[in-house]
């Protein structure tokens, strides 16, 4: 999730491509389809209806907060995608999104975690001021204790998920997101009445709207608490997840890993290999392939063993499949959740408004060219639907194609394809 940039910042994103070398004469094939992986239009609700009249085929749209969950449900229900094989065979104008329900970590801080052994709220002021003094760092107690005041009652983090499973039953389709952990967000200062009277009407009520920040950030142990159990949610309904990630890789990555442990794909040798699949032709080049090969070739066993009912599959605490929203970790991350061992399907999606803008151009791409090409996905994180999110995708587009070396029309057929298989499965 990006910041609301002014009309400057997005200016100066959209020139990014002009001076950069790309291509920029050659048609876009917009026939192909273009699949946005990550983006936030219920935040500026009177860009709904331009949905039907963008290029982009499809849209995967977030949930983050208290003040848009209902907002994308109800999007949902008039432009959702309704059937994910009817929708592949279909241009229609309506079936052009895909809703996702999740609590971003900038608003973690507004649960207590009544699934723990010890609450950090008991329903009082007192215990208000108490809760937010154990999940924000410094203690507002220690500086101003009015900004604990001036923040919503906490919410008990099992109602939400208990409201997040219906929402989910409601949607087939739906995914989890957007979800994660950041150590460098810092809450906004409380609204006041200036803030309200010049507040823009146009925009979803609970983001930045321009106020300055506060030193206060949530601490990581309780991000990670609100994430876990998103995470479980989502393996229990077999969803998708969306994953925001910024400087915390690290923590994010153990946080999932945690919940599939046991759960680990199997490696072995080639020896071994052989020994299980006796007589099967070997194309491995590697060892890190031939790792991969089997067991890509165990899990297919498992499937179709599982079609045929000799095995039974049940929830997993852990999600099927990850995105790892706006990427910009480095390649030896990368490589964590690609190692053959890993049971869940892991995507990394970039964006130009975070990728590029924000100085990291050569970082992301380096972790392009490590993303193998079927797990990478595009997407504009951009909070109004519309022509201007057309132009993004189509700049993160050209960008992936020419870091690949793909043709555009052979690049966009691939990520097409892996969106596809992102929310689908």
């Amino acid at each position: 999730m990006c910041q609301h940039l002014g009309e400057e910042g997005l200016s100066a994103t959209s020139e990014l491509l002009v001076h950069d070398g790309s291509d920029v004469s050659e048609p876009f094939p917009w026939d192909v389809g273009v699949f946005d992986a990550h983006c936030h239009p219920t935040d500026t609700m009177t860009s709904i209806a331009s949905i039907p009249d963008m290029k982009a085929r499809a849209l995967t749209v977030m949930s983050t907060r208290s003040q848009d969950q209902d907002l994308v449900a109800n999007v949902a229900s008039k432009h959702g995608v309704k059937d994910s094989d009817s929708f592949v065979l279909s241009s229609s104008t309506e079936d052009r999104l895909v809703p996702c329900f999740g609590w971003h970590p900038w608003f973690s801080y507004q649960f207590y975690d009544d699934l723990s052994a010890s609450l950090t709220y008991d329903g009082t002021p007192s215990g208000k001021i108490s809760h937010y003094d154990k999940v924000l760092t410094p203690s507002p107690s220690s500086k101003d204790v009015s900004f604990s005041e001036g923040l919503p009652e906490p919410q008990p983090l099992s109602e939400f998920l208990r409201e997040t499973k219906s929402r989910l039953e409601q949607h087939p389709l739906a995914l989890v997101g957007e979800i994660g952990l950041d150590k460098a967000f810092r809450l906004p200062q409380s609204l006041t009445s200036t803030h309200e009277v010049q507040r823009d009407a146009g925009l979803t009520p609970g983001g930045r709207e321009g106020r300055t920040l506060s030193p206060y950030r949530v601490q990581i142990t309780h991000q990670a608490a609100i994430l876990e159990a998103q995470l479980r949610l989502a393996g229990e309904m077999d969803r998708a997840v969306s994953v925001h990630g910024v400087q915390a890789h690290g923590v994010v990555y153990d946080t999932i890993s945690k919940l599939w442990k046991g759960h680990e794909r199997p490696v072995t040798s080639r020896r071994e290999r052989k020994q299980v699949a006796e007589g099967a032709e070997d194309f491995s080049s590697s060892s890190s392939d031939e790792d991969e090969d089997y067991a890509t070739f165990i899990n297919r066993r498992k499937e179709r063993a599982a079609k045929q009912g000799r095995i039974k599959q049940g929830p997993k605490p852990y999600p099927p499949r990850i995105c790892m929203h706006s990427f910009s970790g480095p390649v030896d991350v990368v490589r964590q959740y690609l190692h053959p061992s890993v049971p869940a399907k892991v995507f990394f999606s970039f964006s130009i408004v975070i990728n590029w803008s924000t100085g990291g151009g050569d970082k992301a791409e380096e972790a392009i060219r490590a993303v193998p090409d079927d797990r990478i996905l595009v997407e504009s994180d951009l909070h109004t639907a519309g022509e201007q999110m057309d132009q993004y995708l189509e700049q993160v587009c050209r960008k992936i194609c020419k870091v690949k070396g793909w043709e555009l029309r052979e690049g966009l057929e691939k990520l097409g394809r892996n969106w596809k298989e992102f929310v689908f499965g």
